[in-house]
């Protein structure tokens, strides 16, 4: 699969987005909040996106049927989390009455090998977490409406947990950084790109 959004068009489309009630709760009750600026929603569009792309990306890691059972385990409950991240943070779409991104929306695209084997799927997993972590921390910092923090840091908190499992099943350091890397709304408009076209 194939996923097609430019870098303009998740700030264009980020700069259309309000605010909203989650599907899962976390953003329950703020669609009657204070107007939300268009940089918070061109960091929320983003993290739209990357939540489509973690969903894409666990859908096919689970469909592939190449790893241990401890690893699907673990592949199947990010696909649940992001699921629900999805739904959350879309939620501030929809609670505008605006149409949130959906996956048809958007080409997704992955390195070759990506799903050829455990070992590749833990490794694009481990990368592709770090950088959403990277991309919520940034948002963090970078939205000024206090409305939405705590929810997109509940995010942000599941998100370092996932990247921590799949950094250490790649023999790496679960965790090492007091203060993770946290993305500029170009840095992570570039993430994205990574993995789409």
């Amino acid at each position: 699969m194939t996923v097609s959004i430019s870098r303009a068009g998740l700030v264009r489309r980020g700069a259309a987005l309000a605010v909203a009630g989650g599907a899962v709760g976390v953003f329950t009750g703020v669609a009657s909040a204070d107007p939300v600026s268009d940089q918070d929603l061109a960091y929320v569009r983003l993290l739209v996106t990357a939540e489509l792309l973690q969903s894409n990306f666990y859908e096919q890691a689970v469909a592939a049927s190449n790893t241990s059972g401890e690893v699907m385990r673990y592949l199947k409950r990010a696909a649940m989390n992001e699921q629900e991240h999805y739904n959350s943070v879309a939620g501030i779409v929809s609670g505008t009455g605006n149409v949130p991104t959906v996956a048809a929306d958007v080409n997704f695209s992955y390195p070759a090998g990506t799903f050829a084997d455990e070992g590749s799927i833990v490794k694009a997993a481990a990368a592709l977490e770090s950088a959403v972590v990277s991309m919520y921390a940034g948002a963090m910092g970078g939205i000024v409406s206090n409305q939405f923090k705590t929810g997109l840091g509940q995010i942000a908190a599941c998100e370092a947990q996932h990247a921590s499992y799949f950094q250490s099943k790649t023999g790496g350091h679960p965790f090492w950084l007091s203060f993770p890397v946290a993305f500029s709304i170009q840095q992570a408009s570039d993430a994205m790109n990574a993995y789409t076209t």
